[in-house]
């Protein structure tokens, strides 16, 4: 497929929407329901918008052989989300973000450790000032570690593993199988706690739930297609933009200051993952004329 950036930044433009959106619910919902009650609802409202999809497009999109990898993989996920959104209603909105964006930094090790990828001069250096951001984020020695800060740090590492999991599914498996997986599986996970502490949603609530679920389909679908037609170092830097995005949202609504500190660790790994980025680019462009000449 031919590349398209204003294609590819108009759906990015999407995502970080979505992404805003699903930030703001999970706020939101969080001074009435707990975490497992928000990923609960998240999954339920998810699972009847694309089960109302797959009755139009057809319930043969979603076929698979891989039941299992997709159980290992929502087991993960779900780790991820409860503490990406349990860190939402403990730290202001642009803290869970940056933190959020140690995500590349963990999915490079781990794509070495379990996939056997190579450690390139580049990947180093982005893991390199990808550990410098999260000491510039996180500061220990200056402020004391809180558990909040630790918790979205795990859920970082989750979303790692997430990734690996979904570009090994990805081979096989279609976009909208992967999605539907996620809140067929996930369901049951966060229905047993919800159920034995149940909170009838409110009306107001109900808003914020249908918002929770649609945004959280709607920005993997988005992301995936701008990836789809522009290279990663055209769509991710886009993705950056959520935290100066979520630190005015966070400002303006939630009367949360605006952290120099947190945006210089956040730019730092933010640099890292487009140096590294570009070396790919660049690499992948050699390996590719490499191929016409018919050189190994």
């Amino acid at each position: 497929m031919s590349s398209s950036p204003l294609k590819a930044a108009a759906w990015m433009m999407g995502a970080l929407t979505s992404f805003l959106a699903m930030a703001i619910s999970g706020r939101e919902l969080s001074s009435d329901l707990t975490t497992f009650q928000i990923l609960f609802w998240r999954s339920l409202s998810g699972l009847l918008v694309l089960s109302l999809l797959l009755s139009v497009i057809g319930w043969q999109r979603i076929a698979t052989r891989r039941l299992t990898f997709h159980g290992v993989r929502n087991v993960i996920h779900f780790g991820g989300q409860y503490g990406w959104f349990l860190g939402l209603s403990l730290l202001p909105l642009a803290d869970v973000i940056a933190i959020e964006f140690t995500t590349p930094v963990w999915s490079a090790l781990l794509a070495m450790l379990l996939l056997g990828e190579q450690l390139t001069r580049a990947r180093m250096l982005a893991i390199g000032l990808g550990f410098l951001g999260i000491l510039v984020i996180l500061r220990p020695g200056v402020e004391v570690l809180s558990a909040p800060a630790l918790i979205v740090l795990g859920a970082a590492i989750c979303y790692a593993a997430t990734y690996i999991n979904t570009k090994i599914l990805a081979k096989t498996e279609s976009v909208i199988a992967i999605l539907f997986y996620m809140c067929l599986i996930q369901l049951p996970i966060g229905a047993v706690p919800t159920l034995l502490n149940w909170v009838t949603p409110s009306s107001s609530m109900l808003f914020w739930i249908l918002v929770v679920g649609c945004s959280g389909l709607s920005a993997h679908y988005c992301l995936t297609r701008a990836l789809s037609l522009a290279d990663a170092t055209i769509v991710v830097p886009m993705d950056f933009m959520r935290l100066p995005l979520i630190s005015l949202v966070g400002f303006w609504f939630y009367q949360e200051g605006i952290d120099l500190w947190l945006l210089f660790g956040a730019g730092l790994i933010a640099f890292g993952t487009l140096i590294s980025l570009r070396a790919e680019r660049h690499r992948n462009r050699q390996l590719e004329g490499l191929k016409e000449e018919g050189r190994p």
